[in-house]
């Protein structure tokens, strides 16, 4: 047993306080009072295990949460900088807690926000400062708070794409997936279609009206065979609402879209299908807006090397780290779309992500803090 793993198994009762304190911290990411608060609580947090940083800076979310940027410098020499993703909100309304506290069951710890992805910071924060205690070189740090990961990071993409230019490893604190760490992700496009009818009695004139349903299931049909599995691309229209009454030839539909892409030529061939969507009937409009919410995270040489320094680590300390590319983005998409090297799903060992069923591992949480602590040293150089 290395030291490093010593001393995360030291920190257990501590890893367990800390992240019982941060989920009872409620951090709904449509609650701009409860997400300062929130940041506020991981701010100090943050100091405490980690001291105040030698720089920070706060960007205004707007309507979002804010977003956070704190610094700490190189050791040893060290010429080379990493920087650590972590969002702060999750999907969990405020009041979730009262009817659903935290609790233990053996080794497993539930409670609204512990998967996704509270206990992930919690790891990243005692990480650094185990790797710290190691008296190696250390890179600079760069952390990463924003408040706004769960409903794709509308205000906060530029100030990540911002912090993470020129760093040499991005390592993302999201949740892993069934244990492995992430090393692709899918882009993800979300898309509204509307299409404009005329309306008219449906008994009594038929003929004159233009149903805005008719064409959208059209439409429907024509989204669903843009899908394309085998090249990982899905396309799933989510809800539809239309009409207003049965014997009324509707005159508006709307229709929600999630697609999720692996590939960058993917999202070139899926807006072309959208652009070449058209109405049936002279008489009826249709329109799309919306767009691409993440960029695809694929795997280049350059994860998969990074995925390799991770991967020593965990077996020096007794284990072997998997690798796994999932359907689902975050926010180390935008620092893979700018071709910086990036790991993800270093956070939480458990499952349920945004289920009431949420639930992370307390082994898990120590074994990814070591994970955590001599990775950064390592990247040090």
């Amino acid at each position: 047993m290395t030291t490093t793993v010593q001393a995360a198994e030291a920190l257990r009762d501590r890893l367990v306080a800390d992240v019982t304190e941060y989920i009872e911290q409620e951090t709904p990411s449509d609650d701009r009072a409860a997400l300062a608060e929130g940041l506020g609580w991981v701010r100090a947090f943050v100091e405490r295990h980690l001291g105040v940083p030698a720089a920070e800076r706060t960007v205004a979310g707007g309507i979002h949460g804010d977003s956070a940027v704190l610094d700490w410098p190189a050791t040893g020499g060290s010429a080379r900088t990493v920087v650590l993703l972590c969002h702060y909100d999750t999907v969990w309304p405020l009041g979730t807690l009262a009817e659903w506290p935290v609790s233990i069951d053996g080794d497993r710890l539930t409670g609204p926000g512990a998967f996704d992805m509270k206990a992930g910071l919690v790891q990243a924060v005692h990480g650094l400062a185990l790797a710290r205690g190691t008296g190696r070189p250390l890179p600079a740090i760069r952390l990463v708070l924003n408040g706004d990961e769960e409903i794709g990071s509308p205000a906060s993409r530029p100030v990540i794409e911002d912090a993470v230019a020129g760093s040499d490893a991005v390592l993302v604190f999201e949740a892993s997936a069934q244990g492995a760490l992430k090393t692709a992700r899918k882009g993800v496009g979300i898309f509204e279609v509307t299409t404009h009818g005329i309306e008219g009695h449906a008994g009594l004139d038929p003929e004159n009206g233009v149903s805005a349903i008719d064409e959208m299931a059209r439409a429907v049909l024509a989204l669903h065979g843009t899908a394309d599995l085998a090249a990982g691309t899905s396309v799933n229209v989510g809800t539809i609402v239309g009409g207003s009454r049965s014997n009324v030839t509707a005159g508006r539909a709307s229709a929600k879209v999630d697609v999720r892409v692996a590939e960058r030529s993917e999202m070139d061939r899926v807006d072309a299908a959208l652009g070449a969507l058209r109405p049936h009937r002279d008489r009826a409009r249709l329109e799309v807006t919306g767009g691409w919410n993440r960029p695809v995270m694929q795997r280049s040489a350059a994860i998969a090397s990074l995925f390799e320094t991770a991967r020593a680590v965990s077996v020096d300390h007794g284990w072997e780290a998997a690798e796994v590319s999932v359907g689902g983005a975050s926010d180390g998409n935008f620092a893979a779309a700018l071709g910086l090297p990036v790991l993800d799903g270093l956070g939480a060992v458990g499952d349920g992500a945004h289920a009431r069923h949420e639930w992370v591992s307390i082994d898990g949480m120590v074994q990814r803090t070591g994970l955590a602590a001599d990775l950064i040293t390592r990247l040090a150089s």
